[in-house]
């Protein structure tokens, strides 16, 4: 997508071999770029992140892989890098699979060649992402026309952040709101600031700003009021991780945002890639939610009058904070999976419809 008028992806790599990241920390009152040199570099970036997005992790730990083995090409430095950007992020399933991948791609090969296949494989996983963006968002798309048909403005929920700055281009929940732009419908969005962190108000408000898409900024807590008023066409989110059945796990509130559409018969629906389908798991209870640190909730991150960002406590001195970064979303209130395949039902048919290979996994 586009900054300024510039083409970016969220990583890549330079014809010089640097790789280097925006780091989303800094959205959306600075747009920096960082270097990634060494496999620690990549696992703190994804720890602390300034990569965000479970497509864009994933990216991120396929090329810290490819680092590791350019200073050691070693087994055990191969597994001492799968353990470390393992541990990262526990919730999106996109890491495991991006780190399986890079495993497979080099561990039958001589030591001297497996840096070089690894960057080749980190640069494949990349551009694979792209494409399969670009098709969650064709499949999108023809979801916003059947509205769009019907009304003059289509007005569209989402919450946190899942467009081009998670994955590594187009996005996933926002990818079919772009091409929806782009070919002249009048699409509005509303975004959820989204607590804690505020990557809606933050990342996904710089976005559509960025590309030019009317959105407006709303509280966490007013999506249902909206609903209720009429203002809300369908909802589309992204995910972390989502079972073979069909539960989805994305950012802490996403849930009650569904149970909100669900009574107000607002269409719930869920973009993904292949790559965020746990096949292994048929049930959310059983995805593992991780718990960040409480200063995310204490505190809020804000621009000063001299243009100076300044992180500021907004809770009661002494109050103790939880944070759970994701909640589970179960597969009947989700109205659809909208994949680089098709839209699928919440299902566990549902998915094996769209990919029949997986049935015996």
């Amino acid at each position: 997508m586009n900054v300024n008028g510039e083409h970016y992806r969220s990583i890549w790599r330079e014809s010089d071999g640097a790789v280097r990241i925006i780091d989303q920390t800094r959205l959306p009152f600075r747009f920096e770029i960082l270097e990634l040199e060494t496999l620690e570099d990549a696992a703190r970036v994804i720890e602390t992140m300034q990569v965000r997005g479970a497509p864009c992790i994933g990216a991120t730990a396929a090329y810290g892989v490819a680092l590791a083995l350019l200073e050691d090409a070693s087994d055990e430095a191969l597994e001492v890098a799968l353990s470390r950007l393992g541990g990262t992020r526990p919730t999106a399933v996109n890491l495991q699979w991006a780190l399986n991948e890079m495993a497979l791609a080099v561990r039958n090969h001589p030591h001297e060649s497996r840096a070089q296949i690894a960057f080749q494989r980190a640069a494949e996983i990349c551009h694979e992402d792209v494409e399969t963006c670009r098709a969650i968002g064709a499949h999108g798309l023809k979801l916003i026309l059947t509205h769009a048909a019907k009304k003059s403005r289509v007005n569209i929920l989402t919450h946190c952040n899942a467009g081009w700055i998670a994955t590594v281009d187009w996005g996933t929940a926002l990818a079919p709101i772009y091409m929806a732009h782009d070919v002249g419908i009048d699409v509005h969005v509303w975004v959820d600031e989204t607590r804690p962190r505020n990557q809606g108000a933050a990342l996904t408000a710089w976005e559509l700003g960025s590309h030019g898409v009317p959105h407006t900024v709303i509280t966490d807590n007013a999506g249902g009021h909206l609903m209720q008023r009429g203002d809300v066409d369908l909802c589309i989110v992204g995910t972390d991780r989502t079972t073979r059945g069909g539960d989805v796990a994305n950012k802490i509130g996403t849930y009650l945002k569904a149970l909100a559409a669900y009574d107000n018969n607002v269409p719930f629906y869920v973009a993904l890639p292949h790559t965020t389908i746990d096949w292994g798991l048929l049930s959310g209870d059983d995805i593992p939610i991780e718990e960040r640190a409480a200063e995310e909730v204490t505190h809020l991150t804000g621009l000063k009058a001299n243009g100076e960002p300044e992180s500021v406590q907004v809770t009661a001195p002494g109050s103790a904070a939880a944070n759970f970064a994701f909640d589970v979303t179960p597969a009947r209130l989700v109205t659809g999976l909208i994949t680089e395949r098709g839209v699928a039902e919440a299902s566990e048919a549902g998915l094996l419809k769209l990919y029949p290979e997986r049935a015996h996994d």
